[in-house]
């Protein structure tokens, strides 16, 4: 299942020419996992208060066009892999029907401390 996300290109997000400073492309596609998560009825402040979190790993960033000021972006994302402590997304942001970036992400759960933990069942479930 893909979930969609709606992002408008906002002048903070923007250099001085009226595009898209390519760090905050990375902060859309946070919101969007946010978003996700949220969506399977995952309350990442009760998985917080019971010693699981997740952490981005490793990012896979490709920058395939600008976006720019005043852009209604919409950020995909889909599950590529899941296993016991780990989650691989696949993310793209596309405008007008063309990508303009696309990501591979991988979490990892984890425990207040950093140790790996494994993704309880039932979220496990929901994920694939």
């Amino acid at each position: 299942m893909t979930h969609r996300f709606d992002v408008t290109v906002y002048y903070e997000d923007t250099d001085m020419g009226g595009i898209v400073y390519h760090a905050n492309y990375l902060k859309f596609i946070e919101r969007a996992r946010s978003d996700w998560v949220r969506g399977l009825g995952v309350d990442q402040n009760m998985l917080r208060d019971g010693g699981l979190v997740f952490a981005v790993r490793r990012v896979e960033a490709d920058f395939l066009g600008p976006a720019r000021l005043d852009d209604r972006l919409e950020v995909e994302t889909e599950v590529l892999s899941a296993t016991g402590a780990r989650i691989e997304l696949g993310q793209k942001i596309r405008s007008g029907g063309k990508t303009l970036f696309r990501a591979k992400v991988q979490l990892v759960a984890m425990d207040p401390a950093g140790g790996v933990r494994r993704l309880p069942a039932e979220l496990r479930a929901r994920i694939a």
